[in-house]
């Protein structure tokens, strides 16, 4: 405790709060603050520190960015930031929110109950699909409601995204050799700079669609919480728009590197398929695998520079080195060209083509796309509005199913597997697929699902929340209209479960 400065040794006190405290107060530290643990309430006090990329050194700097972080975290955590408070000083007290010029700042929040975070509930084997596809809905929102402008958009320049990730490689030589080898490095680095040399257009695109926003920076597990039957996203980076003026896709790659990093593929697959059907940006898949080997390797570099730290005893080292091995490891691995192929449902409604297009999804790491959503995206239509009778137009679903194939055969291309989650149950619609994989060589299977008229009627009638607009009176005109396989189709029907 002697070690530490004499405004955090007092802050241990429990007379310096006005309010009832739960001994011993805990404190955590981080590399840029402290974090004291009173029971009700949790203050944090930034260290007075230039490291860089972040510079707390003065008091007006300490205050600025403890505001910063009260303001920018009410986005995804409303009722758990509270306030900033000035600290006083006379001869050796400190006085929270005290009389006279402030010595510093500490930014006051709620605590919530220990082990409510994402990373808590993982390890006790808690955390849930549900959980994962309720946080894709939530950062779609906290996304779409994150600001955009001119000067925000230029962080989406080639040239800045580049800058910031060559760094990683510049300051990883070092460990080359040691907890990588230098065709893992080499590769990996050969993977961003052909991104960046041969698709710029990708991300310009981003950057008039948009996608360029005051994100979240760090959205780990650790980063988010459940309380109160409420999902939160917390700690925001207050400190580096470089962090956080970033492309949408940079948060989402985060979350899903972390569950692929300990194991759960299968939760990061659930919260990016709510993801990209509830914001309609497929399109972002294509620049995904970048963030995603962004996220693991920032996650090396920093447990890397734990090797050469002399603090650390040597046991932490060598955990340190096994785990920088595999985080360089999983950013190689997103930076491997894999083989892409096209999965088409086909069934009439509520035949349990989605349930089982999910599961297809989570057994192979797929991307589910729905018909539903992409025509509602295109109409402009909220998922969970029920539909205007003009979106489900001949025309209307003649750009639906041309746009599942467009999207189906982009993404195939670049190694996703597709699942394309529609009836098919008109020869023209599936043809649009068909044309595409044959022209690319893309591999395609075709999921029939089936059950009995009964089944259907009943099921359709006590469907609820979802975002399908069927019901059970148009079972006959799908019936009517439905048209056979060819036998070049009834060549590519694969029975369920799909090896």
């Amino acid at each position: 405790m002697s070690s530490l400065p004499l405004l955090i040794q007092k802050m241990q006190q429990p007379e310096f709060y006005p309010h009832p405290v739960t001994q011993p107060i805990q404190i955590k530290q981080t590399h840029g603050s402290f974090v004291l643990l009173t029971g009700e309430f949790v203050y944090k006090v930034k260290k007075s520190v230039d490291l860089g990329f972040f510079d707390y050194s003065t008091v007006e700097k300490r205050r600025h960015f403890c505001q910063e972080e009260l303001h920018l975290n009410q986005r995804g955590a409303p009722g758990i930031y509270l306030e900033v408070l000035p600290i006083t000083q006379e001869g050796d007290r400190f006085y929270l929110n005290g009389d006279g010029s402030p010595v510093d700042y500490a930014l006051k929040m709620r605590q919530f109950p220990k082990d409510n975070l994402f990373l808590d509930l993982l390890n006790r084997g808690e955390l849930t699909l549900s959980h994962m596809e309720e946080l894709g809905q939530i950062v779609a929102d906290y996304h779409a409601q994150s600001p955009s402008n001119a000067e925000i958009a230029k962080f989406g320049d080639v040239a800045a995204i580049r800058e910031a990730i060559d760094d990683n490689y510049h300051y990883t030589k070092t460990y080359i050799g040691r907890v990588q080898d230098q065709k893992q490095f080499d590769e990996t680095k050969a993977y961003s700079d052909r991104i960046f040399a041969e698709h710029p257009d990708w991300f310009e695109q981003r950057i008039r669609e948009g996608k360029i926003r005051n994100c979240h920076g760090d959205l780990h597990l650790r980063n988010i919480a459940l309380w109160d039957n409420r999902i939160l996203l917390f700690d925001c980076i207050e400190f580096n728009q470089s962090f956080r003026y970033v492309d949408v896709m940079y948060d989402v790659a985060f979350t899903v590197m972390d569950c692929h990093a300990r194991g759960r593929r299968d939760l990061g697959n659930a919260f990016l398929n709510t993801y990209l059907e509830t914001t309609g940006d497929w399109e972002g898949l294509r620049v995904l695998p970048l963030y995603l080997s962004r996220q693991a390797y920032v996650r090396a570099k920093v447990t890397s520079f734990l090797l050469d730290d002399d603090s650390v005893s040597p046991d932490e080292k060598q955990a340190a080195a096994s785990s920088a091995a595999e985080y360089y490891h999983l950013a190689w691995e997103y930076t491997q060209a894999q083989s892409g192929r096209i999965i088409m449902m086909s069934g009439l409604s509520g035949s349990g083509k989605s349930t089982k297009a999910r599961e297809i999804a989570r057994q192979f790491d797929g991307i589910q796309i729905r018909s539903d959503a992409v025509r509602k995206h295109l109409a402009g239509v909220t998922l969970q509005e029920r539909g205007p009778q003009a979106i489900y137009s001949r025309d209307m679903s003649d750009r639906t199913y041309s746009r599942l194939a467009q999207l189906g055969s982009m993404l195939a291309e670049l190694g996703w597997i597709v699942i394309l989650d529609a009836k098919y149950d008109r020869r023209r619609w599936r043809d649009k697929v068909h044309r595409r994989s044959q022209a690319t060589g893309i591999p395609l299977q075709i999921v029939h699902c089936q059950a009995p008229l009964e089944v259907l009627e009943q099921r359709l009638k006590q469907r609820s929340g979802d975002i399908a607009d069927a019901t059970a009176d148009l079972l006959a005109s799908q019936l009517e209209q439905a048209e056979d396989f060819t036998p070049e189709e009834r060549s590519q029907l694969v029975d369920w479960p799909l090896n």
